[in-house]
């Protein structure tokens, strides 16, 4: 119990500490990119922080499979450099009870991963899509922040405002450009500029529609390559505004888990699989790591880490490649995901045990040799 405890807590606190690692490093590189968005309108700042903390169960359910292979290979590394494993070896420690003692704490990963993926993953995905479903029905001017240009309809209508009351409902010194989204030749090339000292939101209780009026400014028509254009200088101007709907959460991984079990949709089924195929991930990894793990005292603890990283990289571009797969239906789902993970479970078995096999038949056939030498 005592070799468990010890073995256990290098392995937690090692998975802990590089999954916390990872986990900052992806969330460093997903916040920057929000906050670009945010910075050019994309993204309402508010929803900022409730979107990467609904995003954390992806980001673990990828990374906590990882941190326990390498949790292994570093922690394992270091107890073979230092010698530790071959005192351990020397007092009974034989391959297969060091697998049960590592599969121990790796039972509570897988299930750990589990609940994540099954759980806490699809609701976060659902929470995600609820909010950025709410940014697309809102209009630009609900997004627009003051002293920015904002760009929308990938660049087919600018917007600036110089200040903004805080209920967003009045901005001084407007400007709005306007490409034609027409596909008439004539047409082509269109822009329309509008410039106006202030403008507030209107709602029409007639119809419900909200209108943009505009105050005391000019509309510039101009067509590009041509030299006219017409200018048109007005007092109230109304722009309205278009209110769309909230859609409702229908993708795939948004679905709770009990959704989804016996649905014969081909990306249904693979969502399905894909949930199953992350806590599958840890037993093979296991069998893939220890091995891995075992180094030379001269060789250094990294000196598998590289080959190690770039296989568990492959067996999850595989898993990625296999769901895509289905989806697309070029694969059946009866292989789907299953396939990917007996070629790995066949590789980790043969990689843990094939040693000891080989050795019992090199073993076998010197016997072989010396009795009929013998006879």
């Amino acid at each position: 119990m005592i070799v468990l405890r010890y073995l256990s807590r290098e392995l937690i606190q090692g998975w802990l500490a590089i999954s916390g690692i990872l986990l900052l490093i992806i969330v460093s590189g997903r916040f920057i990119r929000y906050l670009q968005q945010a910075a050019t309108g994309e993204l309402k700042p508010e929803f900022l922080f409730a979107i990467m903390g609904y995003r954390l169960p992806g980001f673990l359910e990828i990374i906590l499979p990882l941190g326990l292979f390498l949790s292994i290979l570093l922690a394992y590394g270091r107890m073979y450099v230092d010698s530790e494993m071959v005192v351990l070896e020397a007092c009974g420690m034989s391959r297969n009870r060091l697998l049960g003692y590592t599969l121990i704490p790796g039972f509570f990963i897988m299930l750990v991963v589990a609940y994540t993926s099954f759980v806490l993953s699809p609701w976060g995905a659902g929470k995600v899509e609820r909010i950025l479903n709410t940014q697309d029905a809102m209009t630009e001017f609900d997004t627009l922040t003051p002293g920015r240009f904002q760009s929308i309809d990938h660049g087919g209508r600018v917007t600036y405002t110089e200040s903004l009351t805080p209920d967003k409902s009045r901005m001084e010194n407007v400007f709005i450009a306007q490409k034609n989204q027409t596909k008439s030749h004539d047409q082509r090339g269109k822009l329309t500029i509008l410039l106006a000292d202030s403008g507030q939101i209107h709602m029409d209780e007639d119809s419900g529609k909200r209108y943009l009026l505009l105050n005391d400014g000019y509309r510039y028509d101009v067509v590009a390559g041509q030299p006219e254009g017409r200018l048109t200088h007005y007092e109230t101007y109304g722009v309205q505004m278009q209110d769309n709907d909230v859609r409702p959460v229908t993708k795939e991984n948004t679905l709770p888990t009990l959704d989804i079990i016996g649905k014969t949709q081909p990306r249904l089924q693979a969502e399905l699989q894909w949930r199953i195929s992350l806590p599958l991930l840890i037993p093979i990894v296991i069998l893939m790591a220890l091995p891995l793990a075992r180094v030379n005292p001269r060789q250094g603890r990294f000196m598998k880490l590289l080959p190690g990283v770039l296989l568990y990289l492959f067996y999850l571009a595989l898993l990625i490649a296999g769901r895509g797969a289905i989806e697309d239906g070029k694969i059946p789902a009866s292989i789907g995901l299953w396939g990917v993970h007996a070629l790995f479970g066949t590789i980790a078995l043969l990689m843990f045990f094939g040693p000891q096999l080989w050795m019992k038949i090199k073993a076998g056939q010197t016997a072989g040799r010396v009795e009929r030498a013998q006879g």
